[in-house]
């Protein structure tokens, strides 16, 4: 390796691995197969068909972006299309395809490639268009009648007070968005994820654990377990947990300030789903949770000592 070589910094994460982004990528991808394979059989075909179009703009959004911007075609490395799959599955299935194809867009255009591209974005780009949809078409973006359920979702159920199938949350035979609703499918891939070493346990579990601390004091119904585990299954708690909190772009980089962040997100969605209007709140408490990374970095980065650094 010559002297220039050594001088060449790419944009973050910057990782001490010998793994690359586009593995990286495609290990998140494979993990979200299950996920992905339950929810086109629980929603049918029309869920397939959302899932391919928000992949196909993302991918499509990010060559365009890189031709008008005169930058390398970065496509290669998988990140739209992790981008338009999980944008895809935090989809209602019964969506009208013109949703799936302005959120691709927003997520990669405005989210990601404005702040300069893979590394640079300030928050998840998927939950950025995700809560961009939701506040642009509530209607849309909060229907889950499709033809293989026409109740209300298990979240707004327990709010309402009425009985809810635990077993049916957990193994995903609910309505929902097309990602969420298998706690089982999310869990295989999650597994997945920590055997090949691409997350590990701190952020998710902080964040899983203060949640239920929060639900237990706060929600009125103490630590029952039926209550907290129907809370766990509900909504998109567990694919965010997993798949987008563990975001190596936008959670922090100090070990210190990844258990500050989950601890952030617990608080957060325990708050939206207890005194807030609406059942769910996890996009929300992610996209607040990376705004205030920052400011979580800078209070737990480890100080330097000696000379120019901090005395003892």
């Amino acid at each position: 390796m010559g002297d220039n070589e050594l001088l060449k910094v790419s944009s973050n994460p910057h990782i001490r691995s010998a793994i690359s982004t586009g593995k990286i990528m495609l290990c998140v991808i494979i993990a979200l197969l299950p996920t992905t394979a339950f929810g086109i059989i629980n929603f049918g075909y029309k869920a397939a068909i959302t899932l391919a179009i928000s992949v196909a703009t993302c991918v499509l959004t990010e060559i365009v972006c890189c031709l008008v911007f005169k930058k390398k075609i970065s496509v290669g490395d998988l990140s739209a299309v992790v981008t338009g799959l999980l944008l895809g599955l935090n989809m209602p299935p019964a969506a009208p395809f013109y949703l799936p194809i302005i959120g691709g867009i927003f997520a990669i255009f405005v989210v990601k490639m404005l702040f300069g591209g893979i590394g640079q974005n300030i928050m998840n780009p998927a939950l950025g268009a995700r809560c961009f949809l939701v506040i642009s078409f509530p209607a849309a973006m909060t229907n889950f009648v499709c033809d293989a359920y026409s109740g209300a979702t298990p979240l707004a159920k327990i709010r309402a007070g009425e009985e809810i199938e635990l077993f049916d949350m957990i193994v995903g035979r609910t309505s929902g968005t097309i990602g969420e609703t298998s706690m089982i499918a999310i869990l295989i891939g999650a597994v997945f994820l920590l055997l090949v070493g691409v997350i590990d346990m701190i952020v998710p579990m902080t964040y899983i654990v203060t949640f239920i601390i929060f639900m237990g004091i706060f929600a009125g119904y103490g630590f029952n377990s039926y209550y907290l585990v129907s809370q766990l299954a509900g909504g998109g708690l567990m694919l965010g947990a997993w798949f987008m909190a563990t975001d190596y772009v936008t959670r922090p980089v100090t070990k210190a300030g990844q258990f500050v962040f989950g601890i952030i997100l617990g608080v957060l969605t325990g708050i939206f789903r207890v005194f807030g209007a609406s059942v769910e709140g996890v996009s929300y408490s992610i996209i607040i949770a990376n705004l205030l990374v920052p400011l979580i970095e800078r209070v737990t980065y480890p100080k330097s000592f000696g000379r120019g650094g901090e005395r003892r």
